[in-house]
C-alpha cells in the first residue's frame, strides 16, 4: 500500500520555517522577528489571492485555486516545513490548507486573531487586549518585534558618529502617518512640531525618522526642526536607524498610529511618550489602555521624562512558547512514524 503522507524526518534535524503573510509589512516584520528569535532563517512566502477569494477570506481551506500547492509558481508549494508562522487575513485559509495537506506535520503558529476560532493554527498569539483564548493561544502586553535586547545592547555599546556626537538627553522620535484608523490633520501636525520644538528648546537632541506614511508637510516640518540644532534625522536612504536611535535614546516620542512601532518603542526601556492624531481604533486604544497601566507610556505633548524601566518584549516569550511545543510536536511525530515502521 502507499503512504499517503511525507516521508519521515527525525525531531533532532533542524527546524525549517516560512513566513507566510500578504507582503503587509506589520504583518511580515512580526513573523520574520518570530523566527529570528527561535534561531531560524524562514523563508517568505506571500499569498496573493484574487477577487472573490480575497473577498470571502478568512475562511478556513478557502483560497485562490490559482495559489494551490499543486499549481506552479504556488506560495504554498511542497515540499513543506517543518514550522510556518503567519499574520494577515488573507494568510488564514493558506495556513489551514498547509496544515491539512501536511497531515499535519507542519506546525502552524498565527499571529494575531484569525478571527476564525482557536483552530486556525496549533499556536495563536494575541496580544491581551484580543479576546480570544484558549488551551493554544498565546497572551502578551505587547506584540513581536524585530528589536531584540542583544540587537539594542550592540547599537548602544557602538553608536553611530552622528548620535554619538549629540548632546543629552536625546530622544528617539518615530513618526508614522495616515492609516486606516488614524489621519494626522493640519492641527495635529502642528501640535507634534510645537511638541518637539519646545523639547528642542529646553536642551533636547532629538533623533527622528519618519516613515513612508507620513505626510509630505509633516515630513518638511520635522526636516526643518531636525536643521535647526543638534539634531538627526534619517533621510530614507539606506537601512531606517530606529534600532540605533532607540538604544542610545533617553527618552522616547512615538506617534499613536502603530501598534508595532508603539511596541518596538517599549523595548527600548525608556520612557516613552505618545502623540495621539486624529481617529482611533477601540483595540489600539485598547493596548495603549494596558500598557498605560504599567506606567509605561505618557501623553505627548508634555513634561519629557527620561527615566528607565524594564524593557516590554514579548518576542522571546512568544518564542520560547513555540519552541517548546513545536519539540513536542516534532518528537510525536517522530514517534508515530518509529510505529508506523515497525508495524
Amino acid at each position: 500500500m502507499t503512504k499517503k503522507y511525507p516521508e519521515s524526518e527525525t525531531s533532532q534535524e533542524p527546524a525549517t520555517a516560512w513566513v507566510l503573510t500578504d507582503g503587509k509589512a506589520g504583518d511580515e516584520t512580526q513573523c520574520l522577528a518570530v523566527a529570528e528569535a527561535l534561531g531560524l532563517t524562514a523563508e517568505r512566502r506571500r499569498v496573493a489571492p484574487r477577487a472573490p477569494w480575497s473577498w470571502l477570506m478568512p475562511r478556513l481551506d478557502l483560497i485562490d485555486p490559482r495559489e494551490a500547492p499543486s499549481r506552479p509558481g504556488s506560495p504554498i508549494a511542497p515540499p513543506f516545513p517543518d514550522l510556518v508562522i503567519a499574520s494577515g487575513r488573507r494568510a488564514v485559509s493558506y495556513l489551514a490548507r498547509i496544515r491539512r495537506d501536511s497531515f499535519g506535520r507542519t506546525f502552524t503558529v498565527f499571529l494575531k486573531d484569525p478571527r476564525t476560532g482557536t483552530g486556525a493554527a496549533d499556536l495563536i498569539w494575541v496580544p491581551e487586549h484580543d479576546s480570544l483564548r484558549g488551551d493554544n493561544v498565546l497572551v502578551t502586553a505587547s506584540g513581536p518585534h524585530r528589536f531584540s535586547q542583544g540587537r539594542l545592547a550592540a547599537a548602544r555599546a557602538a553608536p553611530l558618529p552622528d548620535i554619538a556626537a549629540l548632546p543629552r538627553p536625546r530622544v528617539a522620535v518615530l513618526v508614522g502617518g495616515d492609516s486606516r484608523n488614524h489621519r494626522f490633520t493640519d492641527g495635529d501636525m502642528a501640535e507634534l512640531a510645537r511638541g518637539l520644538a519646545q523639547i528642542a528648546e529646553d536642551g533636547a537632541a532629538l533623533m527622528i525618522t519618519a516613515s513612508r506614511r507620513t505626510p509630505p508637510a509633516l515630513a518638511r516640518a520635522l526636516r526643518k526642526l531636525a536643521d535647526s540644532g543638534p539634531h538627526v534625522m534619517w533621510d530614507n536612504r539606506g537601512d531606517n536607524p530606529m534600532l540605533d536611535y532607540l538604544a542610545n535614546a533617553d527618552a522616547v516620542v512615538v506617534t499613536a498610529d502603530s501598534a508595532n512601532m508603539v511596541g518596538e518603542a517599549l523595548a527600548s526601556g525608556r520612557a516613552v511618550h505618545v502623540f495621539h492624531p486624529s481617529g482611533g481604533h477601540r483595540k489600539f486604544d485598547a493596548f495603549l489602555g494596558a500598557v498605560s497601566a504599567r506606567n509605561a507610556v505618557h501623553p505627548f505633548p508634555g513634561p519629557l521624562k527620561v527615566t528607565t524601566c524594564e524593557p516590554m518584549d514579548s518576542t522571546p516569550v512568544i518564542a520560547e512558547a513555540i519552541r517548546q511545543r513545536l519539540a513536542a510536536h516534532r518528537a510525536e511525530i517522530a514517534r508515530r512514524d518509529g510505529a508506523r515502521a515497525g508495524t
